[in-house]
């Protein structure tokens, strides 16, 4: 049982105070993501970074303001969490970390059969996300001091959703 650690757009349009979705908490965030992505270097599992980048005239920004356009600082992983340099990220450009993505291809080349989860926005990017990697027969963990959403609710909601309907262990 391989595992792995998708840090999920925790990019400065999200978690930035002037970023244009800003998620909230993001300190407290950060400081429990770090920590996770210490333990799974730690133990040499791989950490893979999902980073959303958009075109300018990305139809996702019908419904959201503009945020993370390809090559702009607001696309990138803020510093704290900063890839390594041997370390991968996947661009995606939809909700899901797997949609027209290589991100299942990356992981069944490493043997990973497990990923937990840590980013945001719980209800959107997580939440997609979760649901297709349980599809793809992963198993999921969430830990719920290292997701963050800019809508208390909506948060509460993908927890229960992902840990109820798609059988992610959520702690």
């Amino acid at each position: 049982m391989a595992k792995a650690l998708l840090v999920i757009d925790m990019l400065k349009d999200f978690v930035e105070a002037d970023g244009a979705l800003c998620i909230g908490d993001a300190g407290g965030v950060i400081r429990q993501v770090e920590s996770r992505i210490r333990e799974y270097r730690s133990q040499g599992h791989p950490v893979i970074y999902v980073a959303d980048r958009h075109h300018p005239q990305d139809a996702e920004f019908k419904m959201f303001p503009p945020h993370c356009l390809s090559g702009e600082p607001g696309s990138e992983v803020v510093e704290e969490l900063a890839p390594r340099e041997d370390e991968i990220t996947i661009p995606k450009r939809r909700y899901s970390a797997f949609f027209g993505t290589d991100l299942d291809l990356t992981l069944r080349e490493l043997g990973v059969t497990e990923l937990e989860l840590a980013g945001g926005c719980t209800q959107i990017c997580v939440l997609y996300t979760a649901a297709d990697a349980r599809m793809l027969h992963y198993g999921v963990t969430v830990r719920k001091d290292c997701v963050a959403s800019f809508d208390p609710e909506a948060h509460e909601f993908a927890l229960r959703e992902m840990e109820k309907t798609l059988g992610v262990t959520v702690l």
